[in-house]
């Protein structure tokens, strides 16, 4: 596996739009974008509190997940139907996203109760950088920034 090339850090930014800006100028000028990377530095975990999760939401949050995964199932056993495989299809289908909902609100259910109001809440977490690092290879990065106008 060859080796990476030696890359320099030609200019900052604190959003991803601007540092895909900055390439698309060097790609507008005819520059090997090729041998640019935007990379992400300083990462930091962002948990969005997205609501409440109470046993209504906690029991429709199971039933979804397990409606899927019985539906699925179900899925696949009529696939493996030998008589009248459309219909047993159908209907394994049908049976396991209703079995899948029910189990799955029951278990959706019982797991909210079991956490005792430790975690009262849904969120989304997400990963994200502070930083945006234009890294181009140390041979064309003098020219990089003389094109882009920073070496003023």
């Amino acid at each position: 596996m060859p080796s990476a090339p030696s890359r320099r850090s030609i200019a900052s930014f604190r959003n991803y739009a601007d540092a895909e800006q900055a390439v698309d100028a060097l790609s507008d000028r005819g520059f090997p974008v090729h041998r640019v990377a935007i990379v992400g530095r300083d990462l930091e975990v962002v948990e969005q509190v997205t609501g409440r999760l109470d046993y209504p939401r906690a029991a429709l949050r199971g039933a979804a997940g397990g409606a899927v995964t019985g539906a699925l199932i179900g899925w696949l056993f009529g696939l493996l139907s030998w008589i009248i495989p459309v219909i047993g299809w159908l209907l394994l289908m049908v049976y396991g996203l209703v079995f899948g909902a029910i189990v799955g609100a029951l278990l959706g259910l019982l797991v909210h109760a079991m956490q005792g109001g430790r975690r009262d809440f849904s969120s989304a977490t997400a990963m994200r950088p502070r930083t945006y690092e234009l890294m181009v290879d140390e041979d064309v990065a003098a020219d990089a920034v003389h094109i882009l106008g920073w070496d003023r």
